[in-house]
């Protein structure tokens, strides 16, 4: 049993409260499952997370559009990751995948949100290009305006679901501005002509991965999600959102990297004494909970400040992925160490999950560009404070 005496700090309310513990009991039922046919799986997990309502949060009701419950959404994130990475990944980009529609698209488009948090669409998020992943604004993919129609040509790749997805939100570049200024966002059905699939991407810790091409790709002017030459805004409006999750993901993985280590260090024997009696390894359990408290404090305050009505959590949302994805590494590795050659046997609790975290600290924005991020709005709130004089000092 984790640790969930955090549930009783301030950040939440009661509904969260029970919100956890009531999807903590389904994971014990549920969860985990068979990861071989990893396109199944995750087809599989999403109708059982539709099934159950779970998939409700991550995406606003068409009939009742309140905001995005983001304390919601990271509880569920911590609590998926924590019994199974796949059900975490299928969670989350339901959400990621139609965070754009639920944000900022039409009635119209919102339709498509029935389904996908019915469990019975997958979504996907089309971003990243083989030129331009951090660095969004260099954009090479095109949406050309013909008509009451936009033509699609170019190239995505690293996207999550790719090729199992039934709706990607698509960035292309529209040439409003030069850069950032000039980019759209689209809604692009899976089936629609000239969108295939060109390679299944495959990596440490198996997930729906693809490339994908798009050639001619002919979509409804109505399919923009809203308005020309705002894609830039719109998808940093959505990670400002959605970042905070990844480091709940990240926060799951480390509990349970604790949970797995405390078993071990109490049942396991060196020298006649259990394994936690070594103050070596006491002060490797005491960095594992101090990283594990203080990267809840960090996602959590991201969630509960966008909760109060933050227009925007840059700075929080970076300080929390940056951090809570950086130790929950140290935490694993701690983990592996401990569990010594069990920790690197295949199919291991602790292998897994140090095969799984990696990749949080690269994608929605790697550790290194949130290091930029939070320098550069450091800077502008001690410009905010001071005036344009920025006040030097060590």
């Amino acid at each position: 049993m984790s640790d969930t005496s955090y549930l009783n700090w301030p950040f939440f309310e009661d509904h969260h409260r029970a919100l956890a513990a009531d999807l903590d009991a389904w994971c014990l039922k549920n969860l985990p499952v068979d990861h071989s046919d990893v396109d199944q799986a995750c087809k599989s997990l999403v109708a059982k997370l539709g099934v159950a309502g779970w998939l409700k949060y991550s995406a606003i009701d068409p009939d009742d559009p309140k905001p995005l419950d983001v304390r919601a959404l990271c509880i569920i994130r911590e609590t998926l990751a924590r019994h199974d990475s796949l059900a975490d990944f299928a969670f989350a980009m339901q959400g990621l995948g139609t965070g754009s529609i639920s944000l900022f698209g039409t009635d119209q488009q919102k339709e498509w949100l029935r389904a996908t948090r019915a469990g019975t669409a997958l979504s996907a998020f089309a971003l990243s290009e083989p030129r331009s992943g951090s660095d969004v604004a260099n954009m090479h993919m095109t949406a050309e305006r013909e008509g009451d129609s936009y033509i699609l040509n170019g190239e995505k790749t690293w996207i999550s679901n790719g090729g199992i997805a039934d709706i990607y939100v698509v960035f292309a570049r529209t040439g409003e501005a030069p850069g950032a200024r000039g980019l759209s966002a689209f809604l692009v059905p899976a089936q629609t002509s000239g969108l295939t699939v060109t390679e299944r991407l495959e990596v440490i810790a198996p997930h729906p991965l693809a490339t994908l091409s798009f050639k001619d790709v002919r979509i409804p002017a109505a399919n923009l999600i809203g308005e020309a030459g705002q894609g830039f805004k719109l998808a940093m409006s959505v990670l400002d959102v959605f970042r905070s999750t990844v480091g709940a993901a990240a926060l799951g993985f480390a509990r349970r990297a604790l949970d797995e280590t405390l078993n071990r260090v109490q049942n396991r024997e060196l020298f006649g004494a259990p394994l936690f009696d070594l103050q070596m390894v006491q002060g490797h359990v005491a960095d594992m909970a101090l990283d594990v408290d203080a990267a809840a404090l960090l996602v959590y305050r991201a969630a509960w400040t966008k909760d109060s009505g933050a227009a925007r959590v840059t700075r929080e949302a970076a300080m929390a992925k940056l951090y809570a994805t950086d130790h929950a590494q140290d935490v694993i590795d701690k983990a592996v160490q401990i569990h010594g050659g069990d920790g690197v046997r295949k199919g291991s609790v602790v292998e897994g999950l140090y095969r799984e975290i990696r990749a949080l600290r690269i994608y929605e924005g790697a550790s290194d560009v949130q290091k930029v991020v939070i320098a550069r709005q450091a800077l502008n709130t001690k410009t905010a404070v001071y005036g344009n004089q920025i006040v030097g000092g060590s």
